[in-house]
């Protein structure tokens, strides 16, 4: 890890009710996700009815691009947050050195879909016993999630 990284000993503030605010961000995403998906579904049905079936052979594929677009719209932005992480006031941000490019923003919610989907317990566990807050995606991906006002304060003192 960079050594540059907050350390939640000597900054408490960046993961003051990490866990909390991270699932009350899913939950809010996992919401948008769900009227994206409905959004999807709907206009794939009428483009299908309108192309006499021809366009319900896209909307297996529409779906994910669909997601996909929302995370690299969110997260691969200069914000590096879902909608659900902005309204909770975390920020996700790279630890390995390298920028949070539109890859790492893909590759981070692709990992942690499939790090909750099979280690689910161990995932949530991992996190409540790391000294950062961290779950196993993200140790995967090589990023940290943190709390963003206190981040941007951060950053700008160690800008001085």
């Amino acid at each position: 890890m960079s050594s540059n990284l907050p350390d939640p000993h000597t900054a408490p503030e960046l993961f003051e009710e990490l866990l909390a605010r991270r699932v009350a961000a899913y939950i809010i995403d996992v919401v948008i996700l769900a009227a994206i998906t409905l959004g999807t579904i709907i206009v794939g049905t009428v483009l299908g009815l309108v192309t006499l079936g021809a366009a319900f052979f896209a909307l297996p594929f529409a779906i994910p691009i669909a997601i996909a677009l929302y995370y690299g719209a969110t997260l691969g932005s200069v914000k590096r947050a879902t909608v659900g992480m902005r309204i909770m006031d975390i920020v996700l941000t790279p630890t390995r050195g390298a920028p949070l490019n539109g890859i790492r923003a893909f590759i981070h919610p692709v990992v942690f879909w499939v790090t909750c989907w099979f280690l689910t317990p161990f995932s949530f566990l991992f996190a409540l016993f790391s000294p950062r807050r961290e779950m196993l995606h993200d140790l995967i991906v090589g990023t940290l999630m943190v709390r963003r006002s206190p981040m941007e304060r951060h950053w700008a003192s160690s800008a001085l």
